[in-house]
């Protein structure tokens, strides 16, 4: 229609036209992300099952050249093997496919991109267009797609080259060292070398992510008219309105979980209440409120946070007060400055002594002062 109107699309998309195109499957995803994470957490998980899954599968080979004729006639003896087998290998094995699969779960769902439509699944006419097709082929998508498998292979070409060059003279040792010794040295070699070019590939999903996020709002953009038109509809519809606001509220708390790493600090009530915080020491600044939550929201908020090593303390008081008083994205109030102070004093101890050692650093949270005015049971 914009094309048609003439009219250009000026105009950042709305919330309501950014459900819609959620509703149909259109999500920001990035494939080269995906297809990196899981190659990283494949190495990783080779590295540290790879000895064990081929010690199993040796059993398993060792177990099935074991069976006697008698026993091959036999179901219930061969199925006995089979389960055997199965039991060997299902441990080491189950535990490497769930790393990778859990990987290829985590990857889009961290950028935005996992979402689950009926409509993404549909048969739609205008996909069966030929001419449609050939514009697909020939488009700029397919160009950047292009430019993308060119970069991968120049990168992957270069650092392959590279490690090999400077591994040369240990892969001529493997050739006088023992057929076990050879083979499990060349193994773990072969697996460094794999993470290694899947972390290089890193450089360019890191790239396309932020690509793919500025390309789906740009496809989503409005033109002057369509805002109007789409206001005119909108207006007085309550139960859009709603989905609008929960769509809003979603992706606020993703955004804020996306801040949780960065925080210094998180003081729980312990169990319904969670803030994070985060102080620029070279800014002039009060500490803000990174994120904030009860309940489920906030066990979210510390479980990003023990992930990423930031620092848990339990104040319950001090946490209701800065609930209750700052918004998501405030400085805390001048009246709890003291606690604070306390608490991220505490905390830069805290890392002092897990670097350094020396004598490690205590807290009395009972004793954090806060304003009677600024106080809530």
């Amino acid at each position: 229609m914009a094309e048609e109107s003439g009219q250009e699309k000026s105009e950042q998309p709305s919330a309501k036209r950014l459900l819609d195109a959620r509703e149909k499957g259109q999500v920001p995803r990035s494939i080269e992300f995906t297809t990196v994470i899981v190659l990283i957490a494949s190495a990783v998980g080779m590295l540290f099952l790879g000895e064990r899954m081929l010690r199993s599968v040796a059993e398993v080979m060792r177990v099935s050249l074991s069976v006697t004729r008698k026993e091959i006639f036999d179901p219930a003896a061969m199925a006995l093997h089979f389960l055997h087998s199965i039991e060997i290998i299902a441990l080491d094995l189950g535990t490497f496919l769930g790393i990778t699969a859990l990987a290829a779960l985590i990857a889009p769902a961290s950028i935005g991109g996992w979402n689950f439509s009926t409509q993404a699944m549909s048969v739609k006419p205008e996909k069966l267009d030929p001419l449609k097709g050939l514009k697909r082929i020939f488009g700029p998508k397919a160009l950047i797609e292009l430019v993308k498998a060119f970069a991968k292979f120049l990168l992957v070409g270069i650092i392959s080259t590279l490690i090999l060059w400077n591994l040369r003279d240990q892969l001529l040792t493997f050739g006088m060292q023992e057929v076990n010794v050879a083979m499990s040295s060349l193994g773990t070699l072969v697996i460094w070398v794999f993470l290694a070019i899947s972390s290089s590939l890193l450089l360019i999903a890191l790239i396309d992510v932020p690509f793919q996020h500025w390309n789906h709002i740009r496809q989503l953009k409005m033109t002057k008219q369509e805002v109007k038109d789409e206001s005119k509809e909108t207006d007085g519809n309550p139960e859009l309105k709603g989905r609008i606001r929960r769509m809003q509220v979603e992706l606020s708390q993703q955004r804020m979980m996306q801040d949780v790493p960065q925080a210094d600090v998180i003081i729980t009530n312990p169990t319904h209440y969670a803030i994070a915080l985060k102080y620029e020491q070279s800014g002039t600044g009060a500490p803000v409120v990174v994120a904030k939550g009860v309940d489920l929201i906030a066990q979210q908020i510390r479980l990003v946070g023990d992930a990423n090593e930031v620092p848990v303390i339990s104040a319950p008081p001090l946490t209701r007060a800065i609930y209750f008083s700052t918004e998501l994205g405030e400085e805390i109030p001048a009246g709890l400055y003291i606690a604070i102070a306390q608490i991220l004093a505490f905390v830069f101890q805290l890392r002092r002594y897990t670097n350094h050692g020396g004598n490690k650093p205590q807290l009395d949270t009972e004793g954090l002062p806060i304003p009677d005015e600024l106080q809530r049971d």
